[in-house]
């Protein structure tokens, strides 16, 4: 889906919270928003997945990818690699 820009007014002390807090968990501002904005439209349409988010192994795949993504040891792959593999 094609992506269109918004402008949106937060106070500094939030902004700054927003980027360290973006730039720690290796996402971005938009990539919050856009998660933030996509559960609201879910919850709104009906649509509960609230189940598989307080599922035990959802929750410890969860953990063991953000350690990784935070620590650094995360391997990387080309969309190629996962797709057309």
């Amino acid at each position: 889906m094609p992506k269109t820009r918004i402008n949106i007014s937060l106070d500094q002390d939030l902004a700054d919270f927003a980027k360290i807090f973006a730039r720690e968990n290796r996402t971005s501002v938009a990539e919050m928003v856009t998660q933030y904005l996509l559960s609201l439209k879910r919850r709104i349409d009906g649509e509960n997945y609230e189940h598989i988010l307080s599922h035990p192994a959802f929750q410890e795949a969860m953990e063991s990818a953000q350690t990784r993504l935070r620590d650094g040891s995360a391997q990387w792959h080309s969309y190629d690699e996962v797709f057309n593999d």
